[in-house]
């Protein structure tokens, strides 16, 4: 196992014990073997998945070809979100990355809100790519159940991360090379079919942008369901931050990561879903079944391409899956770590908090059951909740920057090595945007009961992380009168 450099002992004190001095991780460490590569690879990876192959087809249904403009304005907030982020980052890279931020920005409160806010959105977002994934697999082999293949997936995704990190992220790196070559090429087929240029196919002009009800046929109600699509498609890029802290070069790293995963990400997504609104009519309902990223190359009538195309969802959905089982159980450890969760979770054993990625891979095994009880409603309620709680995370990493920033510039500057645009005026736009897309949730029905669930939830947090907090500090002011 590689020791923690002596360049991040600072975060590792961070994290290594709470306010009492408890040890978080009973003496042992997380390793410190991610590569760059790894790392630039992760942050595509984590998002890559049941986001952007399946959920996009709902949004596609939903919004028609106004999904460009929902995925381009998401687009520009998650790109203001991921520079705050990186700025943060870059300066005092921690497993717990946000929540760390929060904690030291607003207080203990608000690093356990935020952090167990995200560690439920992960596990979230595990039980929605293994759902994504055994919709594939079911279609392969009908006479099977869903609720059996996320169930092999679970196991398998449990046992890949009980191993070292090394391998997870050698995993990772791979396996999100083949999503982004293959998004890459299906970019490139799309061009060449929009142009006319491919053989056996006719330029698409503007017919199925402004055809089928024009570009926005179901008026703002659509375009709102298309946004909430969308965010759930950014939701997961934060992993890199997190995934920094066990990399050779934190600051470098993160730096790089994010400067390199953000201009991706928008070409990817935006450049998709123009493609896809495009070439073919967006109510056509083999968008919502067989996916858009198929359907357009049957479309395009690919000898095999669609099949293909499939195992390259399959094994996106897959990756993601492990990689968001990968982020949740570091964000739990670095909340055990700061005593703000139950100590057994902060074992670390070969340079992995094993008995975190246990717990982080509880939800998937719930999903098992909520899709053997209602597989009609599973995906989309859960992938709605996702989307709320990716908003409020997102609002706290705007309010932490507010403060990290002026702090930084007072006590630190040579550590802004990331420096987020235009401060402090687009932090602001961030966090209206954050706030105008929860207020666009709230007057939607179709998405009003999960973001209810949602506000529940971060109250319930909120208010429990106040309660341990002001317990805290009476007791420290109680041994310091001894």
């Amino acid at each position: 196992m590689n020791r923690t450099p002596a360049s991040s002992a600072p975060e590792r004190d961070v994290e290594a014990t709470d306010k009492t001095g408890m040890p978080g991780d009973s003496g042992a460490s997380l390793s410190h073997s991610l590569k760059q590569r790894h790392l630039s690879m992760i942050a595509l990876g984590g998002v890559i998945g049941a986001g952007l192959f399946v959920s996009s087809g709902l949004g596609i249904a939903a919004a028609g070809p106004s999904i460009v403009l929902a995925y381009a304005l998401s687009g520009l907030l998650v790109m203001l979100v991921m520079r705050m982020l990186g700025e943060m980052s870059a300066a005092n890279p921690a497993s717990g990355s946000f929540s760390v931020y929060a904690e030291r920005a607003l207080g203990p409160w608000a690093g356990f809100t935020a952090g167990w806010m995200y560690w439920t959105l992960l596990t979230f977002a595990v039980g929605v790519e293994g759902l994504g994934a055994a919709g594939i697999m079911t279609g392969w082999f009908p006479e099977t159940e869903s609720w059996m293949w996320v169930l092999i997936f679970m196991i398998v995704f449990l046992g890949s991360n009980l191993a070292s990190v090394k391998n997870f992220g050698e995993f990772e790196f791979w396996f999100a090379a083949l999503k982004v070559g293959a998004i890459g090429l299906f970019l490139v087929l799309g061009l060449l079919a929009i142009f006319g240029v491919l053989p056996g196919t006719d330029a698409p002009g503007t017919d199925n942008l402004t055809g089928h009800g024009g570009f926005m046929p179901n008026g703002v109600d659509g375009l709102v369901v298309g946004l909430v699509a969308s965010v759930i498609a950014y939701g997961g890029l934060e992993t890199v931050t997190i995934a920094a802290a066990e990399s050779e070069n934190p600051v470098k790293g993160v730096a790089n990561a994010v400067r390199t995963a953000m201009w991706r990400i928008a070409l990817f997504y935006i450049g998709s879903m123009l493609i896809i609104v495009m070439l073919i009519p967006w109510n056509d309902p083999k968008v919502v079944g067989d996916g858009p990223y198929v359907s357009v190359l049957n479309h395009l009538d690919i000898p095999a391409a669609g099949e293909i195309m499939n195992v390259v969802v399959l094994v996106a959905l897959l990756s993601a899956m492990n990689a968001n089982i990968y982020g949740s159980s570091r964000m739990a450890y670095s909340l055990v770590a700061r005593g703000q969760g139950p100590a057994f979770l902060g074992k670390v054993s070969g340079g992995v908090p094993r008995l975190a990625v246990a717990a982080s891979c509880l939800f998937g095994f719930i999903t098992v059951l909520l899709n053997y009880w209602s597989p009609d409603k599973v995906f989309v309620w859960v992938a709605n909740m996702i989307g709320a709680v990716v908003l409020v995370v997102w609002g706290f990493i705007a309010v932490s920057q507010l403060q990290m920033r002026r702090r930084l510039e007072r006590e630190s500057p040579e550590k802004l090595v990331v420096r987020m645009w235009a401060f402090p005026y687009l932090t602001w736009v961030a966090l209206a945007g954050v706030l105008a897309f929860l207020a666009l949730m709230a007057r939607q029905e179709g998405t009003r009961e999960q973001l209810y669930y949602t506000g529940g939830l971060t109250v319930v947090l909120a208010v429990l992380g106040i309660v341990r907090q002001k317990a805290a500090e009476r007791k420290q002011a109680a041994e310091l009168t001894r």
